[in-house]
């Protein structure tokens, strides 16, 4: 059965209290009216309407169905007009983290429709966003690269509980301050664990962070994969956890945040649209502003390779580990 058909053969003949006047209106023939109006009453399991009169009559089942078919009806047209619109302008599905800024987000979806664009925002994590590009299942998605080869840099830093004077200077934390204090076992027992978030757990972050903390002498057991943010959030603003992230993230969730000293674990995006029939397609400069923007991103243009003379040393050990 085609219910949106049976459900304007409906509407029409309670709104025109007539099967001749209905079938007119939808310009149909009206013994075609009558059986879809006949077939939607046995679908409800009772009469619409009350044929033994001269002109018929909605029944009580009709008036209590009829402004939920007309809402139907509604949403059907509405997303037929959404449908047509998006035909007349590019469509692109894309990919983005789950800590992106809404309102940043908000900013990319005005301007793509201020030049016939329409982007569809999809949030998953680092390795189903480079997979949707390849596949074409997404057309945009700011993809996880090493910072020191990355167009943007998100530093990183470690969120825990608030604090109890809100305005206390932000100072920048070390590894090494983390590691359990000798001849303090039940201390070191007690140390809270250092969770990631589904966008850090990327191997070669992982790596990083591995070589880092053994490093810095801290237990391989205190980093652990986080489960939903969610859960993560509150186990760190309970005092229970570290929560690895950036600081927009922790600030909008009122957390307390330090910065990492190590720039080798910030965060690195590259902003990449999926692959055109003659190649690599470009991304519009807007369109990667506004999304580094969504995740606390600063440029970092000065491409891959350190100038002369000034080389990053910890850069360069961190990826060659």
């Amino acid at each position: 059965m085609d219910l949106l058909a049976h459900l304007e053969a409906y509407v029409a003949t309670a709104e025109e209290a007539g099967f001749s006047r209905a079938a007119d209106r939808l310009g149909i023939a009206q013994p075609l009216l009558s059986r879809r109006v006949k077939t939607l009453e046995e679908y409800f399991g009772g009469p619409l309407f009350d044929r033994s009169r001269r002109q018929i009559e909605t029944t009580e089942l009709g008036v209590l169905l009829l402004p939920y078919a007309r809402d139907v009806l509604d949403r059907a047209q509405r997303l037929r007009q959404v449908a047509r619109s998006a035909r007349r302008s590019p469509v692109r599905a894309l990919g983005v983290p789950a800590d992106c800024a809404p309102a940043a987000l908000a900013r990319a979806l005005r301007a793509g429709t201020e030049r016939g664009l329409t982007l569809g925002i999809r949030e998953l994590p680092p390795l189903e966003r480079a997979s949707g590009l390849a596949d074409g299942s997404l057309g945009y998605a700011l993809v996880r690269t090493a910072p020191e080869q990355a167009a943007f840099q998100v530093p990183l830093g470690l969120a825990s509980a608030p604090v109890a004077d809100g305005g206390a200077a932000r100072r920048t934390l070390h590894l090494e301050e983390l590691r359990p204090r000798r001849g303090r076992g039940a201390a070191r027992a007690a140390r809270p664990p250092l969770l990631l978030l589904t966008e850090d757990q990327v191997p070669y972050f992982e790596d990083r962070l591995a070589r880092a903390a053994a490093r810095a002498g801290l237990p391989e057991e205190r980093i652990r994969p986080a489960g939903p943010a969610a859960g993560a959030l509150a186990e760190t603003l309970a005092g229970h956890a570290l929560l690895l992230c950036a600081e927009p993230f922790a600030r909008q969730h009122g957390a307390h945040w330090a910065p990492l000293a190590d720039r080798t674990l910030h965060r690195g995006y590259d902003v990449r649209a999926a692959p055109g029939r003659d190649g690599a397609a470009a991304v519009p400069d807007w369109l990667a502003a506004l999304l580094a923007s969504a995740v606390g991103a600063a440029a970092h243009r000065g491409g891959p390779e350190p100038a002369a003379g000034r080389e990053d040393t910890a850069a360069r050990l961190a990826a060659r580990g």
